[in-house]
């Protein structure tokens, strides 16, 4: 009897140390009760507490939760069927709060959000929710955080997941995005069309520009090139002419010209003999004077044609 009773004592002992003692972890919040009455909350920690008096009647976590809200029918505003799901993010914030302020907080979260959806995608178009998924998830996170304060917990984001419009809905999305398409398609093949023929006016334009600069250039160089010619051609006539007065003027110089002359003379007489008919022979052919005076006048009787 007496081994018996000291086995009742130490399990007695050891019960009453477990309901005595908590340890509570990080991010974690314990609200105690004494004698069915709030006490207090309990931190993470070592804690002791009086056994079969205090005892703790909520667990919350306080880190952030993700949680999924079911998918459920809404009604745009052109009267169109969609299911739409979603994911719902929060935390608790106040542990006394999500204890005593409501029953089920997750379930009491999950329809406010499933309530709001629906009243957010009646408010548009069909077409409209694909493109303003960031404006409903802003304006449901503004209505769960409102109506969850007094329920101690802070919604921090939502996203939807999923849009399901009906069959025949995404039959005839696709016909129109297959016709914007082609519409596209044909949108640039039209603008490539029309930029490649304005290329090749511009090339045409620049090819004719460009012949016309090199013809312009060609003529300016030709009539460079010409004056060029004139001028030593001129350069060069009046440098014999210097030269023929400079040996005109040396000793013999007169001699050497009327020789010269002479010469001349004789070769155009002897064309005047076969050009013309009559000729005018001067009475002394050593006069130099006379033998000038014909040999032009035989010459201007040569330029003209045969009776």
């Amino acid at each position: 009897m007496p081994g018996l009773f000291t086995v009742i004592i130490a399990l007695v002992a050891l019960i009453t140390f477990f309901k005595t003692i908590r340890i509570v972890p990080n991010q974690s919040a314990f609200v105690v009760e004494r004698l069915g009455k709030y006490n207090r909350t309990l931190d993470a920690g070592f804690h002791i507490l009086f056994p079969f008096i205090d005892k703790v009647s909520y667990k919350h976590t306080l880190k952030e939760t993700a949680v999924d809200v079911p998918p459920q029918m809404c009604i745009t505003k052109d009267n169109i069927s969609v299911e739409i799901d979603g994911v719902l993010y929060l935390r608790v914030v106040d542990p006394v709060k999500a204890s005593y302020g409501i029953t089920n907080f997750r379930f009491a979260i999950t329809q406010l959000s499933q309530t709001t959806m629906r009243s957010e995608i009646g408010k548009i178009d069909m077409e409209a929710t694909f493109e303003s998924r960031d404006i409903i998830n802003a304006a449901i996170v503004s209505a769960v955080d409102e109506a969850s304060d007094p329920w101690g917990l802070k919604v921090t984001r939502y996203e939807i997941k999923n849009i399901s419009p009906p069959d025949s809905i995404i039959g005839a999305m696709e016909k129109q995005m297959r016709a914007e398409r082609e519409k596209r398609s044909q949108i640039l093949l039209s603008e490539g069309d029309k930029a490649s023929v304005i290329n090749r006016a511009e090339g045409e334009k620049q090819e004719h520009i460009k012949k016309s600069e090199g013809e312009k250039q060609r003529r300016i160089n030709e009539a460079h090139g010409k004056a060029e010619a004139i001028l030593v051609v001129a350069q060069a006539t009046a440098k014999g002419i210097e030269e023929v007065g400079r040996s005109i003027q040396m000793p013999g110089g007169q001699e050497a010209v009327q020789l010269r002359i002479a010469q001349e003379w004789i070769a155009q007489f002897g064309n005047l003999a076969k050009q013309t008919n009559s000729l005018i022979i001067p009475a002394d052919v050593t006069d130099l004077a006379s033998v000038t005076a014909i040999l032009k006048n035989a010459v201007k009787f040569g330029d003209k044609p045969e009776a």
